[in-house]
């Protein structure tokens, strides 16, 4: 009886064994691949429950979205004309052939290094035959397609499709960083003090012509001043010629007060004068008690 059980209970695990390994399952993101001796037998790509022959068969599951594979490590280029570019690229594929994928890689872990180098060597042998202009210009956008163009053509024997390269660095290297920085810098201070020359040039023309329009425009005034005082006196002089022609005793009257006041300042001037003399004329006649 006990025999019977425990062959009973052998008989339910090999079934249950049985079971578990006669159906799979394939997600969304997956292709299925059902293997017999290492030979591909199936391939499913429809997510789903599906049944196999257990013990015989086994399931091998590849990814069907899009990766990413890095360049690595970052490569120096030397481009067409001798200049030195340290480049770090990136690439989006997927499994466009999952029996060839797997004929060729195998698995995602193996299939990383062979689109690595395919990208170093394709990367290095398109720059190289570009110039540092073009590989920093508008050119770039283009030189990606053609990397990954070539990246496809080696590719499409693995069962991969290469959806696009990126170039995610492109920077010189640190030495030669270091030389453009101080070339540049360097650069930078020769044009500084260029146009600080040619600022203190242009101040010394503005303030030499501004220095010159004083001195004239002094001398205008000046001139204008002596004109006009000349033009002032001749008018005074003729005045008085006029005034003198009119009434010569009371212009002899008028130039006397004009000398005293002239003369005569109190505590600076001291004459000695006899009372008699012209110059007191007209004090000797105001004097003169009236008749």
């Amino acid at each position: 009886m006990k025999t019977i059980q425990l062959a009973g209970v052998i008989i339910a695990v090999a079934a249950l064994f049985i079971a578990a390994n006669s159906f799979y399952t394939v997600q969304q993101t997956q292709y299925g691949l059902v293997l017999q001796f290492g030979e591909i037998k199936q391939v499913k790509s429809s997510p789903g429950l599906y049944a196999k022959i257990p013990l015989v068969q086994s399931i091998e599951h590849i990814d069907k979205r899009i990766l990413m594979v890095s360049m690595s490590p970052a490569e120096e280029i030397i481009l067409s004309d001798r200049k030195r570019l340290v480049v770090d690229a990136f690439a989006r594929f997927k499994v466009s052939d999952p029996i060839k994928f797997y004929r060729a890689a195998g698995t995602e872990a193996k299939a990383i290094p062979l689109l690595q180098k395919a990208m170093s060597s394709v990367t290095l042998n398109l720059l190289g035959t570009q110039p540092l202009s073009a590989v920093l210009s508008d050119k770039r956008a283009a030189l990606m397609v053609e990397i990954r163009d070539s990246m496809n053509r080696q590719a499409e024997n693995w069962g991969i499709d290469v959806v696009d390269v990126r170039i995610r660095r492109a920077d010189l290297p640190e030495a030669n960083s270091q030389s453009i920085y101080k070339r540049m810098q360097t650069e930078r201070q020769q044009e500084a003090a260029r146009i600080r020359a040619e600022g203190q040039e242009e101040a010394l023309k503005v303030r030499s012509e501004a220095d010159r329009k004083v001195t004239v425009t002094i001398a205008e005034a000046r001139r204008d001043a002596d004109i006009l005082r000349g033009e002032g006196e001749g008018q005074r002089n003729k005045i008085f010629g006029n005034a003198y022609g009119q009434d010569p005793d009371f212009f002899d009257f008028y130039r006397s007060l004009k000398a005293y006041e002239a003369a005569l300042q109190p505590g600076e001037t001291t004459f000695i004068l006899e009372p008699e003399s012209d110059f007191f004329r007209y004090f000797g006649d105001a004097a003169k008690p009236a008749k």
